[in-house]
């Protein structure tokens, strides 16, 4: 099982934390794609002793500590921690488009992701709106789905990285039962949840009151679930998301569908961050992520975290042995 590690923003953690997640032993072979120069430097600043060596495609075997095989990618210019520079927005963008062609082509059985800067790719001249949308758009996937999963909760997302203002227009009946037919297929395949249960948050305080506090439950969610169990998907709401979130509740459940970014995300990080998996759903691959930012005041100290990064791996081997 050989499985590709992109190193993410040169100026953030990711580099950091590929070397810190390299220091123990996994039951896969790890390949991270970075510039191995910028690796040894940091490696090097740090005190790091992992010791890197070219990417050998012929070679098998498991990944042994405090070694790391490197598919080295140039930057485009030299980078500094915490220091963002246009110039690498598209470095960042070849590490993650060499690891989706490999896993397309059977190369890698899956790709874990270390954190991206949203604002420096578009900086660089290319519109990027997230890892979940540019996964969809270079795997040809009709439709993406984000969801966060810790222990005992998996969050999937309706809309994505919209603006606040935006989200009640974006959500329709036609994409909500396209997502939850996606989060229903990815929950059977990857989780071998036979028939999963999903619980459908709507949009408003109190789920909209009967249409007093907003209408998006009558006109939107609600005929979209009736929709979905009518096509044999278990799906429950639309339900108060100040109550779905209840360890009761959630204990009725498999996943839960939140209808944008701040209304699940927050509760899941709370519940385990640092030990999050963002998985991408509906893709022809299997993607997993960390569930955080590239967090530029940490990068060089040496005190950034790498246990979600840990959790991605270990989610990522999971899943591909599991499906087997």
């Amino acid at each position: 099982m050989r499985i590709a590690l992109t190193s993410g923003e040169p100026a953030g953690i990711g580099p950091e934390l590929c070397l810190a997640v390299a220091r123990r032993a996994w039951p896969c072979e790890l390949i991270c794609i970075a510039d191995q120069n910028l690796l040894a430097q940091r490696a090097q600043q740090l005190g790091s002793p992992v010791t890197l060596r070219p990417y050998d495609s012929a070679a098998t075997g498991t990944h042994q500590p405090n070694t790391l095989s490197v598919i080295h990618r140039p930057l485009a210019a030299a980078s500094q921690p915490g220091q963002l520079d246009k110039r690498n927005g598209g470095y960042v963008l070849d590490l993650l488009n060499r690891a989706i062609d490999g896993a397309l082509s059977g190369e890698f059985a899956a790709i874990v992701t270390a954190p991206v800067h949203k604002g420096v790719i578009n900086d660089a001249g290319v519109p990027f709106t997230g890892h979940t949308e540019y996964l969809a758009e270079r795997t040809g996937a009709a439709r993406s789905v984000m969801l966060l999963a810790t222990s005992g909760m998996r969050v999937a997302l309706a809309t994505t990285h919209l603006p606040l203002k935006d989200v009640s227009a974006a959500i329709t009946v036609d994409s909500l039962c396209a997502i939850a037919s996606i989060m229903d297929a990815d929950l059977r395949k990857w989780w071998r949840i036979e028939k999963p249960r999903i619980a459908v948050c709507g949009l408003n305080p109190h789920a909209g009151e009967g249409g007093y506090l907003g209408d998006e439950e009558i006109r939107v969610i609600s005929p979209a679930i009736s929709l979905m169990r009518e096509r044999g998907i278990q799906a429950t709401g639309p339900l108060p998301a100040d109550t779905a979130f209840v360890p009761a509740v959630l204990a009725q459940y498999d996943a839960v569908l939140a209808m944008y970014h701040d209304q699940g995300l927050p509760v899941i990080k709370h519940a385990g961050f640092e030990r999050t998996v963002n998985i991408t759903l509906g893709l022809p691959i299997l993607r997993t992520s960390v569930d955080h930012g590239t967090a530029l005041d940490l990068a060089g100290t040496g005190r950034a975290d790498a246990g979600s990064l840990a959790a991605a791996i270990e989610l990522a081997v999971e899943i591909v042995t599991r499906a087997r």
